[in-house]
C-alpha cells in the first residue's frame, strides 16, 4: 500500500509538470538583406516582451530588388499587418520595427478579441 501510494506521489507531479510547458508566440526570420535582420533583431526583442502570445505566429518575410531596395512585411497568423520598403541607402530600421509592433499589437488585440467572442477566425486558402 505504501508503495503504491509513493509510486502515485512520484508519477502525480511530473504529469502536471508537462501540462505546464507552453510554447510561446513564434517569429520566423524569412529576411536575407543586413536591413532585413536588423528588423527581425528589434521586432524579436519587442515581441519577446508582449504577454499572450501562445498560438499566434508572426512571419517576417522580405523581396530584396537589386537595384531598387528592399521589401519588407510582417504577418500574424497569415494575415499581413505591416509592410515598409527599405531603400539602398540608410533607413532608421529601430523605427520601423517600433511601428510594426505597434500595429502587431493591435491585430494580437482583436485576435484575442475574437477569441474571446467566441468568432471563429477567417480561413485564408
Amino acid at each position: 500500500m505504501k508503495v503504491l501510494i509513493l509510486l502515485l506521489m512520484l508519477l502525480l507531479p511530473a504529469k502536471v509538470a508537462a501540462n505546464d510547458i507552453e510554447l510561446g508566440g513564434l517569429v520566423i526570420d524569412r529576411t536575407i538583406s543586413r536591413f532585413g535582420k536588423d528588423f527581425m533583431f528589434y521586432y524579436s526583442g519587442y515581441w519577446r516582451d508582449m504577454p499572450a502570445t501562445e498560438g499566434v505566429s508572426v512571419v517576417i518575410y522580405e523581396q530584396v530588388y537589386p537595384q531598387a531596395g528592399t521589401f519588407l512585411w510582417v504577418e500574424i497568423n497569415q494575415q499581413r499587418v505591416y509592410q515598409t520598403y527599405f531603400g539602398r541607402r540608410y533607413n532608421n530600421v529601430k523605427d520601423m520595427a517600433e511601428q510594426a509592433i505597434l500595429r502587431s499589437i493591435n491585430e494580437l488585440a482583436n485576435i484575442q478579441a475574437s477569441m474571446m467572442l467566441g468568432e471563429q477566425q477567417q480561413e485564408i486558402f
